[in-house]
């Protein structure tokens, strides 16, 4: 017996919606019914393009009663109000990452999923990657025994260079703690548990940008988010991670994410991406050693959490990339903000499960038993 495919429209047909598309169309799980945009005629283009039988506005796609689960690709600003919409017109949504850019649209998100008994779920999806989840079988397995430490960097001079219309990156919600600091929290949590307690320094070190991209080259943007963010973390587990998060430096000879145990070290692969490589380095070893790969997903699968979601609604178990876990990254952003401003540590109120890893050869692309 095979699981009957969950009917999903897409709103938002900007750039991030064609690997969706490209996905979710060949994911047994998930049939894809509709794509809408404010401008219709970009629907109608997705829907072309990637064989989606309607094209609609926003409000069609809401009142369709055979769409049972939304994936919200729209701005970071519509997040919160879109998947509001979806959840209180009857249908579950799974929102681009992140969750929302306020703390009391997502918790509103959550509510409604719990009173209307539907699904939450929140990108990225890239810990289910071949890459995360190898990493996750070595911890679980203890390969570097018991977690303790961890850090992370992404650094950089910003996406003035190459994004055509950057603005939105250098205001409230973006900045690069939200744009980027999702994918790696995610892996943490995914891979250590929750965080109970965070404390960090953040600043806007240039007040303007200038576009050099085209078309808007030579556009100036007036930041309104801090652009350099170095946070502490400790988990509920005990482990301690730094994060660093810039759109301010040059080029640096460290880029990346490892965790360290009592008894190796972990190199982790870019948690943008889905693949490896993973290297580890183990007590009484001499060389850092490239771990093999047994997991599927190793090729840009982003639309994976939308199917182990789909699965979920099918057979009743909890979903990966679900709603507690992506409230959970949006609550240790806000809260790396705040201490900051405040000058102090805060303590989280929200939590998550760790949630379960994959079997080595579940594939999205393969039809799962009901």
């Amino acid at each position: 017996m095979t699981i009957q495919p969950v009917n999903v429209g897409i709103i938002g047909c900007g750039n991030i919606s064609d690997i969706y598309l490209q996905n979710c169309t060949r994911f047994p799980s998930l049939r894809v019914l509709a794509c809408a945009d404010l401008m219709i005629e970009r629907a109608a283009e997705k829907a072309q393009k990637y064989g989606v039988p309607n094209a609609y506005s926003v409000e069609e796609l809401l009142a369709d009663p055979a769409i049972e689960l939304v994936i919200n690709l729209t701005v970071p600003q519509a997040h919160g109000e879109i998947g509001i919409a979806a959840l209180e017109a009857g249908k579950s949504v799974y929102n681009e990452k992140p969750l929302a850019i306020d703390r009391e649209s997502a918790a509103r998100m959550l509510e409604l999923a719990r009173t209307k008994n539907l699904l939450v779920g929140g990108a990225p999806d890239t810990f289910l990657g071949a890459g995360l989840q190898t990493c996750r079988q070595l911890i679980d397995g203890g390969a570097i025994g018991t977690p303790v430490a961890a850090h992370a960097h992404i650094q950089g001079r910003g996406p003035e260079g190459w994004h055509p219309n950057p603005d939105f990156f250098y205001q409230p919600g973006a900045g690069p703690l939200f744009d980027m600091g999702p994918y790696y929290l995610t892996a943490l949590t995914s891979l250590i548990g929750p965080v109970r307690r965070v404390t960090g320094s953040a600043r806007i070190s240039f007040p303007e940008r200038m576009i050099t991209s085209q078309p808007l080259n030579g556009t100036m943007i007036k930041v309104n988010t801090p652009t350099h963010i170095a946070a502490v973390l400790d988990f509920v587990s005990g482990p301690v991670a730094t994060l660093v998060t810039s759109f301010d430096v040059l080029p640096q000879r460290y880029f990346g994410l490892e965790i360290f145990g009592t008894d190796g070290t972990l190199i982790l692969p870019d948690p943008n991406t889905f693949g490896g490589p993973v290297v580890a380095h183990r007590i009484g070893s001499k060389e850092w050693t490239e771990q093999p790969i047994q997991h599927a997903h190793s090729e840009n699968s982003r639309g994976i959490g939308v199917a182990d979601m789909a699965e979920a609604l099918r057979t009743g178990r909890r979903h990966r990339a679900n709603g507690d876990m992506a409230y959970h990254v949006l609550d240790i952003m806000h809260a790396i903000h705040e201490a900051s401003a405040e000058g102090r540590h805060i303590e989280l109120s929200s939590t998550m499960e760790q949630p379960a890893a994959l079997p080595v050869g579940w594939s999205a692309l393969e039809e799962q038993a009901a």
